[in-house]
């Protein structure tokens, strides 16, 4: 009768130190024997050095995960004192004039938009018919703007606001139209931001500040229009 050896598989060994996590406790000398490629130098090292370098990647990757958050949370701080600042400048402003010095200003400012444009329709009483941001605009975009659920980030280069930067337009690669409303939702203006950049206002970037911005200046807006 001869005797057959039990091929037993990777999976198999894996499996039983799986489900007998003791295993160790009975042979803890087994541990020294065992060694593991390092995943640097492909030397060698016991299975404790290996475990004390995955701890140390793991605290590393952590540290570098705490960092990113606390950049996040600074930039947040630093974009919220800059939309406060704005507040209380439109809180401030008594007339049309007054309020569009103020959005140009902090936006061109503060938060270092190279071009803004504003066009307001429907409101007021046309004593400020003679400032730029009265000019007319089409229907097309007046229905652009009411179709707007939240601020459209990106190059819509078929769009007029576009036309509204004169010269600058060309160079333009992206841009963020906000519409500005009346308080039961119907547009009445559109606020656009524009760079050179491709990469300031794309299309996946967040709109809870620009959503901000937009309705505080359609309140500053009406309160001096109405």
């Amino acid at each position: 009768m001869t005797s057959e050896k039990l091929a037993i598989t990777s999976e198999q060994v894996a499996g039983f130190l799986k489900d007998h996590p003791e295993f160790f406790d009975q042979y803890a000398d087994l541990l020294a024997l065992i060694t593991v490629p390092d995943p640097h130098s492909g030397r060698a090292v016991s299975i404790t050095e290996r475990q004390l370098f995955s701890l140390r990647e793991k605290l590393r990757m952590l540290e570098a995960k705490m960092s990113e958050l606390i950049s996040f949370g600074e930039e947040n701080d630093a974009i919220s004192d800059k939309v406060h600042a704005l507040s209380l400048a439109l809180i401030s402003a008594l007339g049309v004039p007054a309020v569009t010095r103020a959005v140009y200003s902090h936006l061109g400012g503060a938060f270092a938009v190279p071009h803004v444009a504003l066009r307001i329709w429907g409101v007021g009483d046309g004593a400020d018919a003679n400032c730029v941001e009265f000019d007319p605009v089409s229907d097309a975009a007046v229905a652009f703007a009411s179709g707007l659920a939240r601020p459209s980030c990106g190059l819509t280069g078929s769009h007029e606001s576009l036309a509204w930067f004169g010269s600058a337009a060309p160079a333009l690669r992206s841009m963020a139209q906000v519409p500005l409303r009346h308080p039961n939702g119907n547009s009445f203006g559109l606020l656009v931001m524009a760079s050179e950049d491709q990469h300031r206002f794309y299309p996946e970037l967040g709109t809870l500040y620009i959503e901000r911005i937009g309705e505080m200046l359609s309140n500053a807006l009406l309160r001096v229009m109405l």
